[in-house]
């Protein structure tokens, strides 16, 4: 009896024990499963860096983009432009598209070692904006508003000219300005009535200070103000930099701005507005970069950048065709 009973009872320990690793051995197959259903059922991940200017159409045109193709997430981050190439050439981003507020950022920063080609893909212009709600003298006009600037009596701010476009282009703005108006001294006047305090990386990082009463106006993108449904006072087209038919008049203005290298520094001449887009060689999906810039250039996505104060350039334009993806090339036959 002692030995039944003592082999009956390790019997029943070893069932018990093989019984136990096949039931670890069954869930650890279900977990294995379940890893492998969802890291197969996870989405492609596409990096946009783009400029603050572009927060607003792009968000639209990431909701689009997903909707249509529901397998893939965008995820919009932004930044001044000239800071989204300097994700790119020194802080290692692996960024899918990279849409900048001038195409010269693309090709003075990024070309030709970190992106092949560069699209010009749509325009804006230089504003005054203000909360809809403050009140101006009735002499603050197009043709008067830089006296109320220097009277010293308004807090006005812009973006820095060395992380955002929008910052270089309101002090190319003040030159013309000078010149325009015929009033010497008028740039260095306008800087002196400009604290460093009121200037700040990208253009959309002035909205919080506009909203609180910090400042009474901004230098920015009229598509901006548009977006936010604020004030904003049309500047005459030889200084607001929207005109290809003032594009020499525009190249009077010039601004020294840090280069590639530190130390270095390249030279910003007036322009007309051009924004530009790439997807960088670094690029983690290249192929899903071009498949949005595609849609980017469709009938569906110029409707979203014209629906934000954007209209896009038809047909674009670009440098280096040649490097162009296949995908691209039906944009420019």
């Amino acid at each position: 009896m002692g030995y039944y009973s003592t082999h009956q009872s390790t019997t029943k320990k070893r069932g018990h024990t093989v019984m136990t690793i096949l039931g670890i051995s069954i869930i650890m197959l279900m977990l294995c499963s379940l890893f492998a259903c969802t890291k197969s059922g996870e989405k492609q991940k596409l990096l946009v860096l783009h400029a603050g200017s572009l927060s607003v159409p792009f968000k639209e045109m990431a909701d689009a983009f997903m909707k249509k193709y529901p397998d893939i997430e965008v995820l919009n981050e932004s930044h001044g432009s000239r800071t989204c190439a300097r994700q790119i050439t020194e802080l290692g981003s692996k960024a899918d598209v990279m849409a900048s507020a001038d195409s010269e950022v693309i090709t003075t920063l990024l070309m030709p070692d970190y992106a092949d080609y560069c699209i010009d893909f749509t325009t804006n212009e230089m504003v005054i904006m203000y909360k809809k709600d403050k009140k101006f003298p009735t002499s603050f006009t197009r043709d008067n508003w830089y006296e109320l600037l220097v009277s010293g009596n308004v807090q006005y701010g812009h973006s820095d000219p060395n992380a955002d476009p929008c910052g270089y282009r309101t002090r190319l703005c003040w030159q013309l300005a000078e010149k325009y108006y015929n009033v010497p001294g008028l740039y260095d006047e306008l800087l002196a009535h400009c604290p460093e305090k009121n200037i700040r990386p990208k253009e959309v990082d002035l909205l919080a200070l506009l909203e609180a009463g910090e400042l009474d106006m901004i230098f920015i993108y009229r598509s901006v103000a548009q977006q936010h449904n604020a004030g904003y006072l049309i500047l005459p087209e030889e200084i607001n930099l929207k005109s290809v038919k003032f594009k020499d008049f525009y190249s009077q203005a010039s601004i020294e701005l840090t280069g590639k290298n530190p130390g270095e520094t390249i030279t910003q001449k007036g322009a007309p507005m051009v924004y530009g887009i790439t997807v960088p060689k670094t690029a983690a999906s290249p192929k899903l970069g071009a498949q949005y810039i595609e849609f980017i250039l469709s009938a569906e996505g110029r409707k979203i950048m014209e629906k934000n104060g954007q209209p896009e350039i038809i047909p674009p334009m670009v440098d280096n065709k040649q490097f162009l993806p296949q995908n691209l090339k039906a944009f420019f036959k």
